[in-house]
């Protein structure tokens, strides 16, 4: 408790010492939306994706007199109403002078706008495409080079000395590979219309330049290409693909369930580039889209190895994590070939679509053959499979329908269907409707749910966001689901319900704050002290968040946070746990530095009553650790513009444990209770 005094009293002192002045709002906002999805999903990949697509929009705005819908529907925060409303303001009005004109458009508020803020700017002339020439691609075309370097400066059990005897029994004891993480990203783009550029990256522990291999574990490449007349886009080399629902093919994020509760559709995106560290979310090969006025007509094609343990030409699961650090990573390397192709047609007008996505992948000689468990009885095994979706929308100014309904090779259908009601510019309402048949099989298939895959999933959500009065706006939303087979840790059919409520308030431009309660009842198997029979048991959380962002004296931004949770465990009964973090941003106007702090306390009684907490890190680097325990979090963050087309950006976190001499387990075990982790990136614009 001592120490719980002495933390608060230090926020209590920074919020009263900067309490009078007054600085433009935070450019940040965005970053605690993706902050708000990472805390409803362990798809961290998908999280870093997301983030990383955001970062270099951030860093390549639209001109917000010149911006497309199209382009609008890249910032998944903006709701297609929004998008047309802001379209037809500029059609009315003609070129805006400042972003605030946004103020005066009916649907969008102040926090809208504070999203907004880092993707968009105000030009001064509007620019005519370039042709696409030899010359102008010369000139006007950008160059961008990143190498990046993150290391943990304690030592890992993994990277101890072993003798040989030891290695012979046990060889997966140590990686074999260097302990620091290094990628390289080269990318040229010219307009938003020509993007090409690679990627190599190793992993901490895997090898770089040993006996083991040379050169990076991990390689990218891609050409992108889009608008040149009929052709829309042409990928060749790494791509990622999004059509629908996602009840067929989807590789970006679903925003599912946040406090945007009544934004749950997604987008179709069509294909993009690949240009991140994912090794296992993208496709290989070439993909185009041509336009014929209303009509999309979408085509694909990959080949790429994937990892996988094989035995005889048959594989029970897809290694997917992308970590080649042991003799057991090395045996399941690209061991497996995996095609797929298909492709997407789709009719759109600006209040209907309808669009047909089939697509059908293989494994060739190799058979996919999960060890059978009651819980996989219907999960996919052979060498091929395909799928077909059907997705529509219909609206009308106040009413939109929209969904799509998928099938599989097997015959099983998924469906997905929902209604968006906005009867107001304060009042928007959603109820969605998902039914995911448990035999239902898409390797692919990314789509709303509380489960990981789409299958075996029934489900209501219901989402209303109210703004009764200027500045405060009210979310909630109520998710009502079942499983009706078993899933991995539950051993007969169940259910759950999850609700969240949220207010914020935005009274000006230099302040925000939020108060949210999230409750979530699931079932799984638990056994109880001295009673060795199996019982299905249901487990309660309840969590509490509260955050405000300031900006009270120039040039500093102030983050303040609190979260708690309780988990009712019926075994081990209730759980608690609580982080207080403070932030604090400094960006002078005279200087090409940028630097932030912070400092965060937590205490949980176990790992089920885990807090997370987002903090800065270097661009494109999504960090929001996990802790549980008692301990301490540090971390400082800077970049430093060294001229105008190089820059140098690092972070250093310091984690201390008052609980433990331990950290983490197996060969991830760090002998003490101090972590210190090293990020760092040069960046070079040319």
């Amino acid at each position: 408790m001592k120490r719980l005094f002495i933390i608060l009293s230090i926020i209590l002192l920074i919020n009263s010492y900067y309490a009078n002045s007054q600085i433009e709002y935070s450019v940040d906002k965005w970053m605690e939306y993706v902050e708000e999805l990472a805390l409803e999903t362990e798809d961290t990949e998908r999280i870093e994706s997301l983030y990383a697509d955001l970062s270099y929009l951030t860093e390549h705005p639209f001109d917000l007199n010149a911006v497309t819908e199209e382009q609008l529907k890249r910032l998944p925060f903006l709701s297609d109403r929004q998008i047309e409303q802001l379209l037809s303001y500029r059609k009315r009005y003609g070129n805006m002078v400042s972003i605030y004109e946004l103020k005066n458009i009916e649907d969008i508020d102040f926090q809208t706008i504070s999203l907004l803020l880092p993707f968009v700017y105000i030009g001064d002339n509007l620019v005519e495409k370039r042709l696409l020439t030899v010359k102008n691609l010369l000139k006007y075309g950008r160059n961008e080079l990143q190498i990046r370097y993150d290391q943990c400066f304690q030592q890992k059990k993994g990277y101890g000395e072993q003798t040989d005897s030891i290695l012979l029994l046990y060889p997966n004891r140590k990686y074999r590979g260097e302990p620091f993480y290094h990628s390289l990203r080269y990318s040229y783009t010219f307009e938003d219309r020509l993007q090409a550029g690679f990627v190599a990256e190793k992993d901490a522990g895997e090898p770089f330049w040993n006996a083991y291999h040379k050169g990076y574990d991990f390689y990218s490449a891609h050409l992108f290409l889009k608008d040149i007349n009929w052709l829309k886009s042409l990928a060749i080399g790494d791509y990622k693909m999004s059509f629908g629902q996602g009840l067929v093919i989807s590789n970006d994020f679903s925003p599912s369930r946040t406090a945007v509760v009544a934004q749950a559709e997604r987008r179709t995106n069509g294909f993009r580039r690949h240009f991140s560290t994912n090794e296992q979310d993208f496709f290989c090969g070439v993909a185009s889209t041509i336009t014929i006025k209303n009509l999309d007509i979408s085509v694909f094609y990959s080949y790429r190895k994937m990892d996988a343990g094989v035995d005889s030409l048959t594989f029970t699961s897809l290694k997917t994590d992308g970590l080649h650090r042991l003799q057991r990573d090395w045996e399941k390397r690209k061991m497996i070939t995996m095609q797929v192709y298909g492709g997407n047609i789709r009719y759109a007008t600006s209040h209907f679509h309808v669009g047909l996505t089939a697509l059908s992948y293989s494994f060739g000689k190799f058979k996919m053959d999960p060890d059978p468990k009651p819980y996989n009885l219907f999960y996919f095994r052979g060498s091929n499979n395909f799928n077909i979706g059907v997705d529509y929308m219909l609206k009308s100014n106040r009413i939109k329908f929209y969904g799509e309904t998928a099938l599989s090779k097997n015959g099983a259908i998924s469906t997905l269907n929902a209604l968006q009601l906005t009867p107001a510019s304060y009042i928007s309402f959603l109820v969605l409707y998902r039914y995911y048949d448990r035999r239902y099989q898409a390797l692919f298939g990314n789509a709303f749910s509380q489960g990981s895959t789409v299958q075996n999933e029934q489900g209501v959500y219901m989402g209303l966001q109210l703004t009764p009065i200027a500045h405060w706006k009210l979310s909630v939303y109520a998710d009502l689901f079942r499983f009706p087979w078993l899933k991995y840790g539950i051993d007969a059919p169940s259910g759950g319900q999850e609700y969240m409520a949220q207010i914020d308030y935005t009274p000006s431009r230099n302040y925000s704050a939020y108060l949210r309660y999230k409750y979530r009842q699931k079932e799984k198997n638990g056994t109880f002290e001295n009673d060795n029979l199996l019982k299905i048991n249901t487990y309660k959380q309840h969590r509490i968040g509260f955050q405000q962002v300031y900006n009270f004296s120039s040039p500093f931004i102030f983050k303040t946070s609190l979260d708690g949770i309780l988990f009712d465990d019926p075994i081990k009964k209730l759980n608690k746990g609580i982080m207080i973090s403070q932030s604090i941003g400094w960006k002078p106007t005279t200087l090409p530095l940028q630097i932030d702090g912070y400092l965060a306390w937590f205490y949980t009684d176990d790992y089920n009553s885990r807090v997370s907490s987002y903090e800065k890190n270097i661009l494109y680097a999504f960090n929001m650790p996990s802790f549980y325990g008692d301990g301490m979090r540090f971390a400082l963050t800077f970049r430093l513009d060294i001229w105008k087309r190089l820059s140098l950006s690092a972070n250093l976190a310091h984690t201390h444990y008052w609980d433990r001499d331990l950290i983490g387990t197996d060969t991830e075990e760090i002998s003490g209770s101090d972590k210190t982790d090293l990020y760092a990136l040069l960046r070079w614009k040319f």
